[in-house]
């Protein structure tokens, strides 16, 4: 787990970040997401409620379902209240352990906080108001947390290792039904000291990722997943495709709002997100 500490009347306070399957970024905003939609049942409601936009909340819960080995919230359709979004029993149940944990990590924090305050005026006359820098603390967490720019971001096992002369070719499964392949240099998959059943995550560029809805074209990208447009996102020049996965994993693509015109993208509409083994950047979270 990681923190982003803040030096408050005297106090080390935490915001609590989960480093588990769930990645990096189950933090206090998105666990209060949760908590909201299983209050409300709602995810228009529930974002209303944090504040946060429609937008931010949807691409939340898609990033959270994309690293997750299961779904931490499923969408329904239809029924006499026309649907919603509901919380899992593994979303419960990592809500429940997140604020476990943070209850115990204030604890943590609060005798450090003693500790810190001690050894600062240990050997000083009475009466010491000298402080610990916690804000070149809180710096220095920002500096080495990675965060990627990349809006299509998984987590998966490595169940197969093919070496080349110059590259490997790496297949990793992100769950049951979907699989990536990934193409990279030796001396990378050295770094990363890869071995079948590691987890890794598989960073790809929404601009990497080519939109195609006739099955009956044929491409040379090693991966090609098929599923179903959830929404479209339009801009001025460019839109933002999403599409849902088998799995309840979703990929975005980036492609002209005049694309979307021209082939006449709709949501419930079939569609490929097809990108090269190339353009998946993998790495590995030391936590």
């Amino acid at each position: 787990m990681s923190k982003h500490s803040h030096h408050m009347t005297g106090a080390l306070l935490g915001e609590l970040k989960l480093c588990t399957e769930v990645g990096p970024s189950l933090g206090d905003t998105r666990i209060h997401l949760l908590e909201a939609i299983d209050r409300l049942g709602s995810l228009t409601q529930a974002a209303k409620s944090i504040p946060l936009s429609y937008r931010a909340a949807w691409d939340a819960l898609d990033e959270m379902n994309n690293l997750a080995e299961q779904p931490l919230v499923i969408r329904t359709t239809g029924g006499k209240n026309g649907g919603g979004t509901l919380l899992t029993a593994y979303g419960k149940q990592t809500v429940a352990l997140y604020r476990a944990l943070q209850a115990e990590y204030q604890l943590a924090l609060s005798k450090i906080h003693e500790q810190l305050q001690h050894s600062s005026c240990q050997g000083k006359s009475d009466g010491c108001g000298e402080q610990y820098d916690v804000p070149r603390f809180r710096r220095l967490l920002r500096r080495i947390s990675m965060r990627s720019s990349a809006r299509n971001q998984f987590m998966g096992t490595v169940t197969a290792i093919r070496p080349g002369p110059v590259e490997f070719e790496i297949t990793l499964k992100l769950d049951e039904k979907v699989h990536l392949i990934a193409v990279i240099t030796r001396e990378s998959a050295g770094s990363l000291d890869i071995f079948a059943g590691q987890e890794l995550y598989a960073l790809i560029k929404s601009s990497s990722v080519m939109l195609v809805t006739d099955p009956k074209i044929k491409l040379s990208t090693r991966n090609q997943l098929w599923g179903v447009i959830s929404h479209i996102y339009r801009g001025p020049i460019n839109s933002e495709v999403v599409i849902s996965l088998p799995g309840d994993k979703t990929v975005c693509a980036v492609v002209t709002t005049e694309s979307v015109q021209t082939m006449q993208l709709a949501e419930g509409q079939e569609a490929c997100a097809a990108f090269k083994a190339s353009a998946v950047l993998l790495c590995s979270y030391q936590g």
